[in-house]
């Protein structure tokens, strides 16, 4: 096939320290044919002049100023101003070795729908550590897709494809159709609400082996990475919208994916009070571990019949017997399953030691 040309969108907002290395990164790439779409979301510090000045020097760089509103919105307006035939993400922090582009074109058949995907190493300042999809590398086709993808998306400790929308090429169409999903009101893992229906709809998926190309900055002052007390509310809506897309779309064994991705997420929120709640933070994990699972997503159709959707997290976690490998998510569990003063106190005890140990 004729190279295709690669939309690369980046979301830009305060990333002044960042940005010269990961655009640089991305224009000295060895596969040429790009348009790279700076997408300046109201940033308030210099990355809006930087954006302008970098977009002078290579002609292949646009550069979209908008108002603030949020990642998501950042990258789907690069969506709608890009052209490629593909589409591939990177976020202005980050940066990609100058083999990635080509390395993942390379495996490109030129068919519809397709998703080409390496893995990553976390830059911390102490190093880096490399992390890769748990789906071993191959083709994904057919009958295998089916029984080895689709059917195992969601609902377990560790991903079988990462539900981040970088470090990966994307058919144009896989992102564009299913951009009806995206969630403003999700503020963490709203990649799923993209990468998800595109992976439903897939016909090819392929996963390269190795292939460590995608740099990711672990930033300590992210939002990720600090208490946030809407973190549940937001997981709530995510699971929600989990469900729509599910349900739409119709994977194999979509319900039992549901409820168990419903639960890991709602342990990070558990996760999230045990580290950096404040006061009553015991009383609002005994409120999430005794609320219900809700189905659906506000906007679209609901089901008429949700037997199986009103269950507590706790009851839910029960008859699924999950049974985490990870330590961490072992001590969530085991708070999320009786979630009393004891068990709630013993957590917190544990993570403020871990931290201090960390420091």
């Amino acid at each position: 096939m004729d190279k295709p040309t690669i939309s690369v969108i980046v979301p830009v907002y305060n990333a002044q320290d960042y940005l010269e290395k990961c655009v640089k990164s991305i224009t000295g790439q060895t596969y040429t044919r790009l348009e790279l779409l700076l997408v300046d979301d109201g940033a308030r510090d210099a990355s809006p002049q930087m954006c302008d000045a970098l977009a002078r020097e290579d002609a292949r760089i646009r550069v979209l100023h908008k108002p603030n509103g949020g990642l998501m919105s950042a990258w789907m307006a690069g969506v709608r101003e890009s052209t490629g035939q593909y589409l591939c993400f990177v976020d202005s922090d980050d940066w990609i070795d100058a083999c990635m582009i080509e390395e993942l074109a390379e495996r490109l058949s030129g068919q519809d729908k397709e998703v080409v995907c390496c893995n990553f190493l976390i830059e911390r300042p102490g190093g880096a550590a490399r992390h890769r999809h748990e789906l071993s590398p191959g083709v994904y086709t057919g009958d295998a897709l089916e029984t080895q993808v689709r059917c195992r998306l969601l609902g377990r400790e560790r991903r079988t494809v990462s539900m981040s929308r970088c470090m990966k090429l994307f058919s144009r169409e896989l992102i564009t159709d299913n951009m009806k999903y995206c969630n403003p009101r999700i503020r963490m893992g709203e990649d799923v609400n993209i990468v998800l229906p595109a992976l439903c709809d897939a016909s090819r998926v392929v996963i390269l082996e190795d292939a460590y190309y995608y740099h990711y900055f672990y930033n300590d002052a992210s939002m990720v990475h600090r208490y946030d007390p809407q973190m549940y509310e937001g997981i709530r809506e995510l699971v929600r919208t989990i469900h729509a897309i599910f349900r739409e779309k119709q994977a194999p064994g979509w319900q039992e994916q549901w409820e168990r991705e419903a639960v890991w997420l709602l342990l990070l929120a558990v996760k999230n009070e045990l580290r950096g709640g404040r006061k009553g933070y015991g009383r609002r994990i005994q409120g999430m571990c005794t609320d219900t699972v809700e189905a659906g997503a506000e906007g679209m159709e609901q089901p008429s019949v949700r037997p199986q959707e009103t269950v507590s997290v706790t009851e839910l976690a029960a008859r699924l017997a999950l049974r985490p490998e990870d330590r961490v998510n072992q001590l969530l569990l085991w708070v999320l399953r009786r979630p009393d003063g004891v068990r709630c106190r013993a957590g917190r005890a544990v993570f403020a030691l871990y931290d201090r140990i960390k420091k």
